[in-house]
């Protein structure tokens, strides 16, 4: 059963989520059920609290357990008072979720993980195109085998990974981890960030799904489409594929910009809901594609202090290089996690080696209070925000500099470029 709506236009009504929300959780599908709700972090916008309230106000009178956790993927644990206020819970709110819980994906504990299965080589050769073969074991949060319905509350926009974010994402890598995690963000790196994202059906999204049979527990999902941390512009609720499809669909339209040409110069300003390089990525994934051949991306991002804070040793190690620098020296990282390799092509972007000298297509520079030795080393450029006015950028097209405000979640690319 699917339900649900949006347009590109039109936001909705808090009776129009509701009326969604209710014909997919209906009191009998819900009486004396134990049901976890999966979130996002504070690294995505939408209107969390009001739709944590909604699933609230619908199903906390009939469940057995209504109960909250953070999607983290592998973002940093959150405190309990921070979780709190992702959700928009004061004290008083608080009292109406008094037999809640709220929790964190702890990914970064060993005792968090259960393994429910492998993915054979053959197959994850037949998904992947024929780029990777390897037999993968699939771990999943333990947690999730307390409760009879899991329910996945997030928004969808075009994602550097996986093509479109959200739906069977929630839980892998939401609540996942382990060698499942970075084999498919390895394989997201193989076939790169500018031929993954704002594209519908991947390799990975493909990956994902199949992981997706060996969880036994019903999922319903609720997939937003948003354009600030308000308006709803469309939201579908049903199968984890369904709804994500209908929202993806809807994405495409909300958050897919088409400028005629390429720019020599991009400024992105990064917001203060990415902190780290980890996060703060986003803005050249975003980007990448309406920079020219030899041009320059500007990440401006004055609040940055530093690359990650659960895997900066790592990336000031390997530092930045396009796909092609590790696919060339396959042994010379082993240690490395491949997902943190994968991050570091997806900042990077794409190029080509040339007689063993790597040629990355564009220059990438961060403006942040990451010390200008520190970007030398892991083969980024450095700008002083201090000495940077942002409006010396803007509305400057016509001298092929394109000013982008709030980078990070709008895809950006050249008509006609896919």
């Amino acid at each position: 059963m699917r339900s649900g709506y949006g347009t590109a236009e039109t936001v909705l009504s808090t009776e129009e989520i509701r009326e969604i929300i209710g014909a997919v959780l209906p009191e009998e599908r819900i009486r004396q059920k134990r049901i976890l709700v999966l979130t996002p972090d504070s690294t995505r916008t939408c209107p969390l609290p009001a739709m944590v309230r909604a699933v609230r106000d619908l199903a906390g009178a009939s469940a057995a357990r209504l109960d909250f956790m953070v999607a983290l993927g592998t973002h940093t644990p959150m405190p309990a008072d921070k979780i709190l206020e992702l959700y928009g819970l004061d004290e008083q709110q608080k009292n109406r979720f008094a037999t809640s819980s709220f929790l964190n994906h702890r990914w970064d504990r060993e005792d968090t993980m259960t393994r429910i299965g492998w993915i054979e080589a053959d197959e994850i050769e037949r998904l992947s195109g024929g780029r990777l073969r390897e037999r993968v074991p699939v771990d999943i949060n333990r947690a999730i085998f307390e409760y009879d319905l899991i329910v996945i509350c997030g928004p969808v926009f075009p994602h550097e990974v996986v093509g479109y974010s959200g739906g069977a994402k929630y839980l892998f890598p939401g609540i996942s981890g382990g060698e499942f995690l970075h084999a498919f963000h390895w394989l997201g790196a193989v076939v790169t960030c500018a031929g993954t994202i704002g594209i519908k059906h991947t390799p990975v999204r493909e990956v994902i799904n199949k992981a997706m049979e060996l969880i036994d527990t019903e999922v319903v999902c609720l997939s937003m489409v948003v354009k600030s941390q308000t308006d709803l512009y469309g939201l579908f609720a049903g199968g984890y594929q369904e709804a994500w499809s209908a929202a993806a669909d809807l994405s495409e339209q909300v958050h897919v910009i088409e400028k005629e040409r390429a720019y020599p110069t991009v400024f992105g300003i990064c917001p203060p809901m990415y902190d780290e390089i980890w996060t703060g990525g986003k803005v050249m994934y975003k980007l990448e594609q309406v920079v020219a051949d030899g041009g320059r991306l500007i990440i401006y991002a004055p609040h940055i202090t530093e690359v990650s804070r659960t895997w900066g040793k790592d990336i000031e190690r390997i530092g930045y290089h396009i796909v092609d620098y590790f696919l060339e020296q396959p042994g010379k990282f082993t240690d490395i996690p491949r997902g943190v390799l994968a991050h570091s092509t997806h900042v990077r972007g794409t190029g080509a080696m040339q007689d063993g000298i790597e040629r990355p297509r564009i220059e990438v520079v961060i403006a942040s209070q990451i010390p200008p030795e520190t970007c030398a080393k892991i083969n980024l450029g450095y700008m002083d925000p201090k000495l940077i006015d942002p409006e010396e950028f803007r509305n400057r097209e016509s001298e092929g500099i394109l000013f982008v405000e709030k980078a990070g979640e709008i895809l950006h690319r050249v008509k006609h470029s896919l």
